[in-house]
């Protein structure tokens, strides 16, 4: 089945956004529990300074633990990135560490230096990381659930299969954001509504946020404020409803 192909400039509008606003805008659609969708706190930025990151999963497993029956630490990384031209758009490597708990560490300076050059725009992994420094430098964003300074046995098992990282299941193509806070699927059925609902979203927040700029400690304004911003949060919520309605 073809996976769904957001435009250039719907990918460009999600990147302007942090993670949270579109994990708030997804649930305006209703498509899912609002517990649903997003990795857990294992999975964390390793250069919280970088930019938020949108693309299309290229998935991967990958073992530290035992030597590979063959070949050697990189066999199977030229399959991996020719494998990034079936993806719509950016890709971005998600690896699952098939050991538990990671034994060593699933990227370094020359994967992430592979990735880059064939356009991926970050990597995730539920296993750990290595070469920090080298990596910041090229200004590859990666995600992990720690640091560790081998590699070990480090080998790719499969690619382009369903992974479960951060306690979701990530299917090769899952339209993904992530940035410090952490990362978030969006439904592929709503990508472009979401890149263009979050101005509205944001605007509606702002409410709030200026008031409290103003440094007024007037509750009852604050009130009333705070009511505004629901206000319009509860019309763009119908009005996304309608929409989806007469689809």
């Amino acid at each position: 089945m073809p996976i769904p192909q957001l435009s250039a400039a719907d990918l460009a509008l999600l990147r302007q956004y942090d993670t949270p606003t579109i994990s708030n805008v997804i649930e305006l659609f209703e498509v899912q529990p609002r517990t649903a969708g997003y990795m857990d706190g294992r999975i964390r930025a390793c250069f919280p300074e970088m930019p938020p990151i949108v693309g299309y999963a290229a998935t991967a497993t990958i073992r530290c633990a035992f030597p590979r029956s063959e070949g050697t630490v990189y066999s199977s990384l030229d399959d991996q990135v020719s494998s990034f031209s079936e993806l719509p758009g950016p890709p971005i490597v998600v690896f699952q560490d098939l050991d538990d708990p990671a034994v060593a560490a699933t990227f370094g300076e020359i994967m992430c230096s592979t990735y880059q050059a064939f356009g991926a725009a970050g990597l995730i992994t539920s296993g750990a990381a290595r070469d920090l420094d080298q990596v910041r430098r090229i200004g590859f964003p990666a995600f992990s659930n720690g640091v560790i300074c081998s590699h070990g046995y480090s080998h790719i098992v499969s690619i382009n299969t369903p992974v479960r990282v951060g306690g979701i299941a990530v299917h090769p193509g899952d339209l993904l954001h992530a940035d410090v806070n952490g990362v978030t699927a969006i439904p592929h059925a709503i990508g472009s509504e979401v890149a263009h609902v979050a101005a509205e979203y944001v605007a509606a927040e702002a409410v709030i946020l200026d008031f409290l700029k103003t440094g007024s400690k007037d509750v009852k304004k604050f009130s009333e404020a705070r009511m505004e911003c629901m206000r319009q949060l509860a019309e763009l919520t119908k009005r996304v409803g309608a929409r989806r309605a007469t689809a």
